[in-house]
């Protein structure tokens, strides 16, 4: 038996074909129609000119098409590439002119962007769901054979390339291979470290352009269990996939907890894991959980695109271990760098980023990966995570490039220097701060004026928090901005502060 993706669905297929496999909203399929719909995606890619090695470019919103997309890829010997469906035009043209795909796969409410990049790039686009530009994968996969393809995949070949930011704010991405992937997602860690207890599958409000949603896609397929997707990470959708399904773990990052927590009251019995993690989990939160839904047992796990699951703070260690993110999670063992930087050694690490070795080699040192989050380490293992290195804000579980936002935000009227920083918050993890300097007496641009300013970006990198600062603190020799020294200023309170939103 190799560790490839393809594997796990194929021991699915053999031991429960009629079991489903996933859910989205009323929607259900089981892993014989998966196994089959994915062999037909994959002879209409293979027909599109995608191979081993190529990589497939999948934009679309939630949908069990992306599925098929995801195992078709891997039967193939393909990289599946999701990019983010939130993305507007011009950054979906720059991630998809980084990538080079061989062949982009779009749903219809994206087929005009689509059919536009793929024109300038020269490459196939296929569309499902309706009628559209490029030709029609529903209909050709319809009219292809579903029988196995034969294709002996290498677990050692990239098989996904989760996409982030870079260190200038342009695309990166971290390619993923078949083997760090079955790794990252067997048991040992996470929801099933202890074994999910009932018959439940797994409800997860990550997307599918995210680590974290395929981390638990692959993992539910491990253990012959549904997936359960919503359409979007509001409190309603995922309630509603809990209770129609009767899910028996829901993972969601902090900031989804909250939204959970406070909507109307609802029968959430079936479940007997509520996990969380990504960032800080504050000691409220995880009584709010408990209280909620009584008798679950709760995980906070900590972990990146690069390295998979990195730590891990199980149920019974939570009362003793207030604001830990746990001890290192199998199959990885960690450290801290003198610097104390958190540092990992896995067998689930990227092989690295796609046409970029100089961040590649910052990364990836002798096997080891150097997460740029910094932390302590207690007497018994238990992480601790203080602060980071690197000037990546993560929020929600999205990471952003502050010089990105600052780059658009420069010609913002009425602002004569500026700043964006991420500001702990119990809820996102982190949120984007954006630091005014204004002429004295001027008003401050509010927070809808910055927002609107930054329209041409991921809602995600916008700001959620405007501040008036009497100057932003740069080094002398080159005028780099001092972001920490800035953050202090903020957190103590030596600024005017201004609008904030959740």
């Amino acid at each position: 038996m190799t560790l490839t993706i393809g594997s796990i669905v194929d021991a699915c297929v053999w031991l429960s074909p009629g079991a489903p496999a996933a859910t989205l909203g009323p929607s259900r399929m089981t892993f014989a129609e998966l196994d089959s719909n994915a062999n037909r995606v994959a002879r209409v890619l293979a027909s599109s000119v995608a191979g081993p090695g190529d990589l497939v470019a999948w934009w679309a919103d939630a949908a069990l098409r992306t599925l098929d997309g995801f195992v078709a890829c891997a039967r193939l010997g393909a990289v599946f590439s999701p990019v983010n469906p939130a993305l507007p035009a011009g950054e979906a043209g720059e991630v998809l002119e980084y990538i080079q795909p061989a062949v982009v796969v779009a749903d219809t409410a994206h087929g005009s962007m689509a059919a536009s990049l793929c024109a300038s790039l020269g490459v196939p686009l296929l569309i499902f769901g309706g009628s559209g530009p490029g030709r029609d994968l529903d209909s050709a996969a319809s009219d292809a054979s579903d029988a196995a393809l034969g294709i002996e995949v290498d677990e050692n070949s990239a098989h996904i390339l989760y996409l982030t930011s870079g260190s200038t704010g342009q695309p990166k991405g971290a390619l993923v291979s078949h083997r760090a992937s079955w790794l990252r997602a067997a048991g040992g860690g996470g929801t099933f470290s202890t074994g999910l207890r009932g018959d439940g599958g797994v409800a997860t409000a990550f997307p599918l352009y995210h680590y974290g949603g395929w981390s638990y896609v692959i993992e539910a397929w491990h253990h012959r269990r549904p997936i359960h997707l919503v359409p979007r990470a509001d409190a309603q959708s995922v309630l509603d996939a809990v209770t129609r399904w009767r899910a028996g773990a829901l993972y969601a990052i902090p900031a989804v907890w909250d939204r959970i927590l406070e909507a109307p009251a609802c029968d959430l019995s079936s479940l007997r894991h509520a996990d969380t993690g990504t960032s800080f989990v504050s000691a409220s939160l995880l009584a709010r959980i408990k209280e909620r839904i009584p008798g679950s047992a709760t995980s906070v796990l900590y972990g990146s695109t690069e390295a998979g699951r990195m730590a891990g703070l199980c149920d019974h260690e939570l009362a003793g271990h207030p604001g830990s993110v746990g001890r290192a999670a199998f199959p990885g063992v960690l450290r801290l760098g003198d610097d104390g930087e958190v540092l990992v050694r896995t067998p689930g690490v990227m092989l690295g980023y796609l046409r970029r070795p100089d961040e590649t080699a910052a990364a990836l040192r002798d096997g080891v990966y150097h997460s740029g989050d910094v932390g302590h380490l207690d007497a018994d293992g238990y992480l601790y995570l203080t602060g980071r290195t690197r000037e990546l804000i993560r929020s929600g579980g999205e990471t952003i490039w502050p010089v990105e936002v600052e780059t658009v935000l420069r010609d913002l009227p009425g602002v004569t220097d500026l700043a964006v920083i991420g500001i702990p918050d119990e809820r996102w993890g982190e949120i984007v701060c954006a630091a005014l300097v204004v002429p004295a007496g001027a008003v401050v641009p509010d927070i809808a004026a910055v927002r609107g300013h930054l329209a041409a970006l991921a809602t995600f990198k916008q700001p959620r928090m405007v501040v008036s600062v009497p100057l932003i603190p740069r080094t002398a020799a080159t005028g780099q901005v001092q972001r920490r020294a800035l953050r202090d200023m903020i957190t103590a309170g030596f600024c005017h502060a201004g609008a904030t939103i959740r």
